[in-house]
């Protein structure tokens, strides 16, 4: 493609763009950049800042307008810690319960879920739980228990508009064990039900490995080091490792990589 064609399809898809589908038009911009010279590139990036700054918008527009639209309105990145020792002790429970709400177009984090969770088969973390995760005995005393922690998931699902079926959103964790066998596996043992919304979701290792043809043996260490990402905080937390997955997301769309439910129905 020269500059000077490489000029004259800016030049129409820009003035086409009105009378262009809507869904249509982020795929045919990227289709056009993928064609274009580096200095034509170059050129066409400027004008599209240059407009969006003269509409008031900033630099996260920009970007966002940079990768194709995902398939969910929402990501809900999900990292569950759980009393844990060496032998492995039986049942498991739930510690620490965060979420992070992650926008399907922009791909930043929108809010917060986070709770701590009072285990009550063994209450007192073990000296090995406490060195892998971080937590203390005195943040899970007196923390509400797993079924209080799961409605006020729901009334924070509610709040956040996630339970309108017109509402397209989608668990994300780093592997299947949180919601294949620790969620279901504790709410069986407790007898609690589990919310539909916890049925599907995304596992970020086999989202990644489809994306770039690796699998990441080593979870979010692994994947950091193949996207030259610094690892936010300290791994085994679990608000740390939310953090660490909406920042390996955000990377792989911005690659043009669209995300897909990868668990199978229950």
């Amino acid at each position: 493609v020269s500059d000077a064609s490489g000029c004259s399809m800016i030049t129409l898809l820009h003035t086409g763009a009105a009378k262009f589908p809507q869904n249509l038009l982020p795929r045919a911009r990227q289709t056009v950049r993928s064609l274009l010279p580096a200095a034509v590139l170059k050129v066409y990036n400027s004008i599209v800042n240059r407009k969006l700054a003269s509409h008031g918008f900033g630099a996260s527009m920009a970007a966002m307008s940079s990768f194709p639209p995902q398939r969910y309105h929402y990501f809900l990145v999900l990292d569950f810690e759980a009393t844990c020792d060496k032998p492995q002790i039986h049942p498991q429970e739930i510690i620490e319960f965060p979420i992070l709400k992650l926008n399907g177009r922009t791909m930043e984090i929108e809010s917060t879920f986070h709770m701590y969770v009072q285990p009550v088969v063994h209450p007192q973390l073990t000296p090995f739980c406490t060195e892998l995760t971080g937590i203390i005995q005195g943040m899970v005393d007196g923390q509400p228990s797993l079924q209080q922690v799961l409605e006020r998931v729901d009334e924070w699902m509610a709040k956040e508009g996630l339970l309108d079926p017109s509402v397209k959103s989608i668990f994300v964790t780093c592997g299947d064990w949180d919601l294949k066998v620790m969620l279901p596996g504790q709410c069986q043992y407790l007898g609690l039900p589990v919310a539909d919304y916890f049925k599907q979701w995304i596992n970020l290792k086999k989202a990644y490995s489809f994306a770039m043809g690796s699998w990441p043996k080593n979870g979010l260490l692994d994947m950091n080091k193949g996207l030259n990402l610094q690892h936010i905080g300290r791994p085994h937390s679990g608000i740390d490792d939310c953090k660490n997955i909406a920042n390996i997301m955000k990377t792989l769309a911005h690659r043009g990589f669209i995300f897909k439910q990868t668990s199978k129905p229950f």
